[in-house]
């Protein structure tokens, strides 16, 4: 909680004078039952004889001179007053909700850009660690459950006291014997506070991991839709939402049933001591002449009877609401106390003749044991060179290829970027060297021109152009109406796989990268593009270093060198004709391909 008001400092003003504009709301509110007391007492009881009151008496001297006065006139006159304090109230009370509120919208705003940008910063470790349901509800409906907490702490933190202490002295202004009334209720409602508040607490966690799980199955559904309705999947799915869904509600309904409680409790002891009150001053006013007592002063006593009880069930939302507030600080701290296993360093430029360089390289996904994914990796890739990498599935090719723009870092041994360990350069300058094609494209909701922008901001239409066509994009962009201006809907969905692996990869040329980067980036397409695109890349990409991984021989066979793979380490590495000649897993991969019709000419 801490670090929620460090949050807070930057709004110290707003958060000091919110609280001072709802002790004007309060006390205002204080004020209504005294006048209320000279208009029953004064007005209607005395026939507008205001000696009894010295309020009454001295606000009716001040207004209308010495004299006799109507009770009508002390009616309308106290009526009036009671207006006048209301709209006094009304006022500091809307200063106050509008103050908190720019207090507490401000705080979490700060909250959720930190929040964003310490996950941004996170590795994918560390990512996939939180998984992305829980990363959304902590940023989304945790934060939101901080914003309402602030937001009443500034105002029910001052309110709910003040009604309680000043109630309290108002009573015992009235008559000691009320105030003791309260006075005994109180232990009760405590107690009752205490209880109820210690089962409740423990439960608001749980909701919110109940939460996570629904938001995983959510995201899971939507963003694999295809793949559920390929394997006629919905029921299945549909139950483990359905059950996700349930688990929520019934955790939900099973703290809500504890709070419950709170209610009906504090409703009969408050209308008990209202009618405690009622007894004492009837009893007074029928046995006990010269008390003092009057209707009017039991009218007072039971308004300021029930402002007290209603501040203590104030103080009981706010518990509930601190209750759930602490289990989602508790989340969001966890995102903001999180340091980045992958550090940025300070270089951000070098200059030497080789681009990368893997010096006795070894590495293991974290949090796995046995045989590491890659060992004994020592390979030097030239600048401008067009590097291939290919290798049975699951031998470790594009593991290899993420270490490089340092999406994870090397188990053992080290990484050279232009002759510099890659630790020791900024993230930044280190990831603008490189432009990176995924397996699986990833593009976002917006035109084709703002997605090719990615690659570079302030690209030109030119640009955009030149990179869709060495692409092979060109076509099929000039095919939609709106060309280059068509919408593409989340994830690309309105694209085929080969338009979205060709859209990606003009994304990456935009760029205009020192380092090309393309992870079976091409395998979604047919081999006569793939071949126009590879010829492509090496007439426009002169002096860019490109790495690519493939499958098929026939699409790297004219790079400059080949390393072969095999179970996490490099057997071999030269042109098609030396590893044909020298190495024996080349090979059998060619045969293999060349047996299944792989599409390899001589």
């Amino acid at each position: 909680m801490r670090k929620i008001f460090h949050y807070l400092k930057k709004y110290a003003f707003l958060a000091i004078i919110s609280p001072l504009l709802m002790m004007g709301e309060v006390f205002a509110d204080l004020c209504l039952p005294k006048l209320m007391t000279v208009i029953v007492d004064c007005g209607i009881g005395a026939g507008g004889d205001v000696s009894s009151s010295a309020l009454g008496s001295t606000v009716m001297r001040i207004l209308y001179g010495e004299g006799a006065y109507s009770s009508m006139q002390v009616i309308i006159t106290f009526g009036v007053l009671m207006l006048v304090v209301v709209l006094i109230g009304g006022f500091f009370g809307v200063l106050c909700a509008y103050t908190a509120a720019k207090a507490s919208q401000g705080l979490g705003d700060d909250l959720r850009r930190d929040a964003y940008a310490k996950v941004m910063s996170l590795s994918i470790e560390q990512t996939d660690k939180f998984t992305t349901g829980s990363l959304v509800t902590r940023m989304t409906n945790d934060v939101t459950m901080i914003i309402e907490f602030v937001e009443m702490l500034l105002r029910i933190l001052v309110r709910s006291p003040m009604f309680f202490i000043g109630g309290l002295v108002m009573l015992m202004t009235l008559d000691f014997s009320f105030g003791i009334v309260m006075l005994c209720a109180l232990p009760v409602m405590a107690i009752m506070l205490v209880l109820v508040l210690g089962k409740a607490i423990p439960i608001y966690g749980t909701v919110q991991k109940k939460l996570d799980r629904l938001n995983c199955v959510v995201q899971e559904n939507v963003t694999g839709a295809r793949v559920i309705k390929a394997y006629v999947k919905e029921d299945y799915e549909y139950e483990r939402f359905r059950s996700a869904n349930a688990d929520l509600k019934d955790t939900n309904i099973r703290v809500q049933r504890i709070m419950a409680v709170m209610h009906p409790v504090l409703t009969v002891v408050m209308n008990a001591a209202i009618i405690a009150v009622i007894y004492i001053g009837g009893w007074q006013i029928q046995n006990v002449g010269g008390t003092g007592m009057t209707a009017g002063t039991v009218m007072a006593a039971i308004t300021y009877i029930t402002q007290v009880l209603m501040s203590i069930m104030m103080v009981t939302m706010m518990f509930q609401s601190i209750s759930r507030a602490m289990a989602s600080v508790k989340r969001v701290n966890e995102i903001l106390d999180t340091d980045p296993t992958i550090r940025s360093g300070e270089l951000t430029d070098a200059e030497d003749g080789v681009a990368v360089s893997f010096r006795n390289v070894s590495f293991s996904y974290p949090g796995t044991k046995g045989r590491p994914v890659l060992h004994d990796i020592n390979i030097d890739i030239k600048r401008g060179e067009t590097f291939a990498i290919i290798g049975a599935t699951g031998s470790g090719k594009t593991s290899l290829v993420n270490l490089i723009p340092r999406f994870y870092d090397a188990t053992e041994g080290e990484v050279l970027i232009d002759g510099k360990p890659i630790r020791d350069y900024d993230l930044h300058a280190l990831r603008q060297k490189i432009a990176f094609v995924m397996q699986k494209s990833e593009l976002f909701s917006g035109t084709i021109a703002e997605n090719l922008r990615w690659g570079k901001e302030t690209a030109t239409d030119e640009e955009i152009e030149q990179a869709a066509r060495i692409a092979q994009a060109e076509d099929f962009v000039r095919g939609f109406n709106e060309g280059y201006g068509a919408y593409i809907a989340e994830k690309g969905a309105s694209l085929s796989g080969g338009q979205k692996q060709r859209m990606s990869i003009a994304r990456a040329l935009v760029r205009r990268p020192e380092m090309l980067i393309l992870d079976d980036a091409t395998s979604a397409l047919d081999l006569a593009t793939e071949g126009k695109l590879r010829a492509a890349l090496k007439e426009k990409l002169e002096g860019t270093t490109v790495i690519m991984i493939a499958q098929r021989i026939a699409s790297v066979r004219d790079a400059d060198r080949i390393a072969v793979i095999d179970h996490g380490t490099i057997r071999d590495c030269g042109s098609h004709e030396e590893l044909m000649r020298n190495s024996e897993t080349y090979r059998e991969i060619y045969n293999s391909q060349m047996k299944n019709g792989g599409g390899i000419n001589e």
